[in-house]
This record gives C-alpha cells, sequence and structure tokens, in this order.
C-alpha cells in the first residue's frame, strides 16, 4: 500500500490513513498490516506512534522519527495542546447548528472494547457544527478538547446521532443510494447494490500543533472518496434544511 505523506520533517512524519488498517498491529494477527509497519517499510526505518485513530477512521496521523519527537509529542497530546478536527456524517438532522458534548467517558462495564457515557467516567469534551444538512443525515465538523477511546462516536450516539456505518453505536448498516434515491434502479449487472461507504463515515481532516522550537504546524486531509460520494448523491437527491 503506498501511504500518502502529507508532512515530513526531520523530527516527524504525518500520513492520511486510509480506513480500515489498525494503526498498530493487531496482538491477535501480528503479521496483518497496520500503519505503523507499513509506514516504517516505505521509510526504512524505525517510527514511534504519537496517537492513533480508530481502525475504520481515515485522516491525519502523525508519527515520530525518533524518540525526542515522540517525548515531546506524546506530552503535547497528553496535556491536550493539539488541535484535533474531524468531519463525520451522522443520523438525523442536528436541530443546534453548533454546540458543545461535555459528557464522562468510561469503559463499558459488559462489553469489552466499548465505551460508555457515565458519571463516573474521564472528562471528555467535544465540540460540533454544522456543516450541510438534509432530512435524515448531518455532516459535521468536530473538535475534541480531550483524547478519550471512541469520543465522537460516543457522544454522537449520545445525543441520539450516531455516525453512519457504526457497528458498535449505530446500526452499523452501510449507506446505500437507495437509500435515499426515489426511483432508485439496480444495474443489470449487479447482483446486489454496492455501498457507498461501508464504514464508519469518520475522517481526521486536521491536526494543528507547534513543535519545540515554536514553529506551528498544520495539516490536512481532505474528504475521503467514499464519504464525498455520500454527500454528492445527497445533495443530488435530497434537499438541504
Amino acid at each position: 500500500m503506498n501511504l500518502e505523506i502529507l508532512y515530513e520533517d526531520d523530527d516527524l512524519i504525518v500520513v492520511n490513513k486510509p480506513a480500515g488498517i489498525p494503526v498498530i498491529p493487531d496482538r491477535f494477527n501480528t503479521d496483518a498490516p497496520s500503519i505503523n509497519k507499513l509506514l516504517e517499510l516505505k521509510t526504512q526505518q524505525k517510527i514511534w506512534v504519537i496517537h492513533r485513530l480508530d481502525r475504520d477512521t481515515s485522516g491525519v496521523l502523525c508519527f515520530a522519527k525518533n524518540e525526542t519527537a515522540h517525548r515531546y509529542m506524546s506530552q503535547l497530546f497528553q496535556e491536550h495542546n493539539v488541535g484535533k478536527f474531524y468531519a463525520g456524517l451522522v443520523h438525523g438532522r442536528v436541530l443546534t447548528e453548533s454546540g458543545t458534548i461535555e459528557k464522562p467517558i468510561a469503559e463499558h462495564p459488559a462489553v469489552k472494547g466499548k465505551m460508555v457515557v457515565t458519571r463516573h467516567g474521564k472528562e471528555s469534551i467535544t465540540d460540533y457544527k454544522v456543516v450541510e444538512q438534509w432530512p435524515l443525515h448531518t455532516l459535521l465538523q468536530f473538535q475534541i478538547h480531550t483524547g478519550r477511546t471512541h469520543q465522537i462516536r460516543v457522544h454522537m450516539q449520545s445525543i441520539g446521532h450516531p455516525i453512519v456505518a457504526d457497528d458498535l453505536y449505530g446500526d452499523g448498516l452501510p449507506f446505500l443510494l437507495s437509500g435515499i434515491k426515489k426511483k432508485y434502479r439496480m444495474s443489470g449487472k449487479d447482483e446486489e447494490e454496492k455501498p457507498l461507504l461501508s464504514r464508519l463515515a469518520l475522517h481526521a481532516y486536521r491536526l494543528m500543533f507547534y513543535k519545540e522550537d515554536g514553529k506551528e504546524i498544520i495539516v490536512e486531509a481532505p474528504l475521503p472518496k467514499d464519504m464525498t460520494a455520500c454527500v454528492n448523491q445527497l445533495n443530488k437527491n435530497m434537499k438541504r434544511v
């Protein structure tokens, strides 16, 4: 796989992570592809993981190329001194144009790998802003001020607007053109409809931070093809609201 490099210097390398590949190897399948291993093969050097994105989330992902940069960047993330911005397609109309969700998050008491909103959890803060809206879907921008596992996914479920195709906090169903287009007809060559999007509709589109020498770094990744296809078809077949 040819990973797209968005930014690189002597200390850092930032890539546009594709959906469907974990950041680090799966402990149950260490031979499966992972972003850090693919990047080490590409650069022929050791790479340090700074932060993570969910397997099915795409977008801006930053790695360190030496221990000093790794230590500094890890501290930035730990102290929430990094601007982390996402785009997400959610179910339903979000009636408030912008807002902040402040709900603590902790591990689910019974389901391994799942998170839940609970008063006993860690502080979690997510800002959201409506970009475009249709009768059944909304495209949102998010900025997270904390870095809890599945934070955006949990917060959006908690207000009744789960991320499209989220199989853990939503219905997990793919985005189909037949679901929004009247009189949809499938091509005669196809035995079943191909989804416009079949993974979590969440994308990390911008990362902002200051390096140790004071240089500001802003890295962006455009909306991926599958999410763009959904937005284009929504604009074509549904009225904006």
